[in-house]
């Protein structure tokens, strides 16, 4: 039960921070910029994507073709001389105004990770700071196996991904700090 309550109150705090981190610090928005003409980009998405939903990357390159030397050349030439674009596409829209499905999934998803970090931090009788450096230890670890692979990989920001850091860190001491206090409170101190 005590890992259990240590999960909401890291999912509070972290929900919390995030607000803060995204409205207050604008840690969210480092990199992204707003187009130069965005209703002529806007107006040739549907003849260039169609209308499935997903992920495009332009210039694009078919997987099954890696083992076709003349495409795989024709490709790295278009990259080297193209723009590059990493377009989540939805084709019908969306108001991105209105969070009332994203903010209870982002509580949700901070309260599972919340959990996932308090059982590990409950499996010994770790001290306060043991836990906390747990908590920040998790947060690199996450921050290292998602945000430096969109970075190396599908061209993010250095500027966003180093944001990350920062919010996912300073984040998860936070939480961390509440979770261990909660957790460790009426355990024998270890020796």
């Amino acid at each position: 039960m005590r890992v259990l309550v240590a999960a909401i109150f890291g999912g509070i705090v972290m929900f919390i921070w995030g607000a803060v981190a995204h409205m207050a610090l604008g840690l969210g928005n480092p990199g992204i910029h707003q187009p130069v003409h965005e209703d002529v980009v806007l107006s040739s998405l549907h003849e260039g994507l169609g209308a499935t939903p997903g992920v495009y990357i332009l210039p694009s390159f078919d997987p099954k073709q890696w083992s076709d030397q003349a495409a795989r050349a024709a490709y790295a030439q278009k990259s080297r001389t193209s723009p590059y674009a990493w377009i989540v596409y939805l084709p019908q829209g969306d108001d991105m105004t209105d969070m009332h499905r994203q903010l209870p999934r982002q509580w949700a998803s901070d309260t599972l990770a919340s959990l996932a970090l308090a059982f590990v931090m409950g499996l010994a009788a770790f001290g306060f700071v043991k836990r906390i450096g747990i908590a920040a230890a998790a947060a690199v670890f996450a921050w290292l196996s998602t945000m430096v692979p969109y970075w190396n990989w599908y061209r993010f920001p250095g500027a966003l991904t180093w944001a990350a850091l920062a919010e996912q860190l300073i984040g998860w001491l936070l939480a961390g700090a509440v979770m261990a206090w909660w957790i460790g409170r009426g355990e024998r101190k270890p020796a």
